[in-house]
């Protein structure tokens, strides 16, 4: 497999992300799907409507997002709905809770290390094109969270989300062996990836750089200082540039960081995704200034 072309900007502005997918040369077709991560209540790291919405109108977007599996104020409809509203989404832009209803949409993971079948919201079906838009940053569970998760907790419905959490059974939520869960993270991104093909575009944003997730409604404030915004059309050589990213790092928090990592054994979405075979983590680093 070729190396992928990863792009990449020290500058974090909403005109730098246009400019960001404008240079990935992916122009977006049809009725255009926005991932990107409503926060949980509480939280105070996730990225703002404000500092997306010239990417959403630029592209013609509507955000997406889906219920989540466990406790919280996203884990109902009603109660996301609102949470959408309170934080500000609503205000500029058009919001699709994919899984609202059922019944969830069944992806076959073809050749899967865990799952055989990915639970999303039915409403990806509405789309013919997805940007996924990540705030890359640490993860209490995944070690990180970036592309790879946006695809693959993020575009699954609920019941989905319990599926991957439990390596193909909900009643080990929580409780599963830690590779067995990544590799079940990188088995429904497979599904997500392949659904848009040649239709999909990533941009990673590095800021606010907590060990935690967005997903936490108690988190940790950023332990290292913004390094830019990463992006492609392979998930997997933009997560590893990222990664790269923080491994050279000179800031004191690095550490931190790399310690929370390493402990989830983060890395090992990334070689159980480059496994499957949807991409690389062989990549070229272009600059854009």
């Amino acid at each position: 497999m070729e190396k992928a072309k990863v792009y990449f900007t020290k500058e974090i502005t909403p005109e730098s992300v246009v400019k960001m997918y404008e240079t990935v040369g992916v122009k977006l077709p049809g009725k255009v799907a926005v991932k990107l991560h409503s926060g949980e209540a509480g939280n105070q790291n996730y990225i703002k409507p404000e500092f997306v919405k010239k990417i959403v109108e630029h592209v013609n977007g509507t955000v997406v997002e889906c219920n989540t599996a466990y406790e919280g104020e996203r884990n109902t409809t009603q109660k996301h709905k609102k949470l959408i509203e309170d934080h500000g989404w609503t205000k500029y832009f058009d919001v699709d809770l994919m899984d609202a209803e059922g019944p969830d949409k069944v992806l076959e993971v073809k050749n899967g290390k865990i799952l055989t079948k990915n639970y999303v919201g039915k409403d990806i079906d509405k789309y013919d094109s997805m940007l996924v838009l990540s705030h890359f940053k640490g993860h209490p569970m995944g070690g990180y969270g970036g592309a790879l998760k946006q695809l693959s907790i993020g575009c699954a419905s609920s019941y989905g989300k319990a599926i991957i959490h439990g390596a193909g059974d909900t009643k080990t939520f929580f409780e599963t062996e830690q590779d067995k869960f990544l590799e079940s993270m990188a088995d429904a991104a497979s599904t997500v990836h392949e659904f848009f093909k040649d239709r999909i575009v990533y941009i990673n944003v590095m800021c606010n750089l907590s060990v935690d997730c967005d997903c936490c409604s108690v988190a940790e404030d950023p332990c290292m200082k913004d390094i830019g915004i990463v992006a492609g059309t392979d998930p997997i050589a933009v997560d590893q540039a990222c990664i790269d990213f923080i491994y050279q790092s000179k800031d004191p928090g690095r550490d931190h960081f790399v310690e929370r990592v390493e402990r989830q054994h983060g890395i090992h979405t990334i070689e159980a995704a480059a496994d499957l075979g949807f991409g690389t983590r062989e990549y070229e680093l272009i600059s854009i200034d």
